[in-house]
C-alpha cells in the first residue's frame, strides 16, 4: 500500500514540472518515484527540464531517467521536490534518514517553491515522534557535539554493510538524536549554533505538501 501511494505523489508531483523548468531533484524512495515519473514525460512529450541533484543517489536517478543535470553555480531551482521522513501539522519536517539533509536544505531552501512529496504514514503531531532528529557534523567534532547534546541521548550513525560510521556525500558524519520538537524554528537554529554542526534535518521553509492517501493526493 505504501509503495503505491509513494508511486501516486511521484507521478502526481511530475506533472507539476513545466517546460523548462529547472528543479531540485531530492532525496529517497518517494522522489525516486518522481524522478522517474518526470523522465517518462520527458521521452513521451519532448519537455526540457533540468534537475540541480540533492545527493549521489538522486545524481544517479537523473542520469538513468535522461534528466539533463546542472549545478548550483549555474542556476537557482525554480522548484524543488524532495521527500520527508515527518510532517508535523504546520507543514514542519524533519529529513535526513538518508543522510543527504545538507544538501537537501541547500538546494531546497533555495527553490522559489519548494514540494514535499509524503505518504499520510509520515504525518505526526510533533517532529521527532516517530524518527530521531539527523545531525550533520564535522568529524572531528563528533564527540564534542554529542557531549554538548548529551540531553537528547545523541547516537553516532553506524553504516549497514560497511565498517564504522555513516559518511555523508560531503565527508561528515551523522548524529541522530532524540528528541521531540515543540518549536522547529527555534531548535533548528539551537542546534546549529552548536561549533561543528554543518546542518540539521529540522526544515521550517514554507514549502507545499503533496501527501499521498487512500483517497489520493491532497495538497496541503
Amino acid at each position: 500500500m505504501v509503495g503505491m501511494l509513494k508511486k501516486m505523489v511521484g507521478k502526481y508531483a511530475a506533472k507539476m514540472v513545466e517546460d523548462g523548468d529547472v528543479i531540485g531533484l531530492g532525496t529517497g524512495s518517494t522522489t525516486l518515484m518522481f524522478i522517474t515519473a518526470l523522465g517518462e514525460r520527458i521521452r513521451e512529450e519532448g519537455i526540457e527540464v533540468y534537475g540541480v541533484p540533492t545527493s549521489f543517489q538522486a545524481t544517479m536517478a537523473g542520469i538513468e531517467n535522461r534528466i539533463p543535470l546542472v549545478t548550483l553555480e549555474e542556476y537557482t531551482p525554480e522548484k524543488a521536490f524532495d521527500g520527508a521522513d515527518e510532517v508535523d501539522p504546520h507543514k514542519f519536517l524533519t529529513k535526513g534518514r538518508g543522510a543527504a539533509l545538507l544538501r537537501e536544505k541547500i538546494i531546497d531552501y533555495a527553490a522559489g517553491k519548494f514540494y514535499v512529496l509524503a505518504d499520510e504514514g509520515k504525518s505526526v503531531k510533533t517532529l521527532g515522534e516517530k524518527t530521531k532528529i539527523p545531525v550533520e557534523v564535522l568529524p572531528q567534532a563528533w564527540r564534542l557535539i554529542a557531549a554538548e547534546l548529551k540531553e537528547f541521548h545523541p547516537e553516532l550513525r553506524i553504516a549497514e554493510r560497511k565498517d564504522g560510521p555513516v559518511v555523508t556525500d560531503n565527508g561528515n558524519l551523522i548524529i541522530d538524536l532524540a528528541a521531540t520538537v515543540d518549536a522547529p524554528r527555534e531548535k533548528e537554529r539551537e542546534i546549529n549554533s552548536v561549533p561543528g554542526v554543518v546542518e540539521n534535518g529540522i526544515f521550517t521553509k514554507r514549502c507545499t505538501v503533496l501527501m499521498g492517501t487512500k483517497n489520493g493526493v491532497k495538497e496541503l
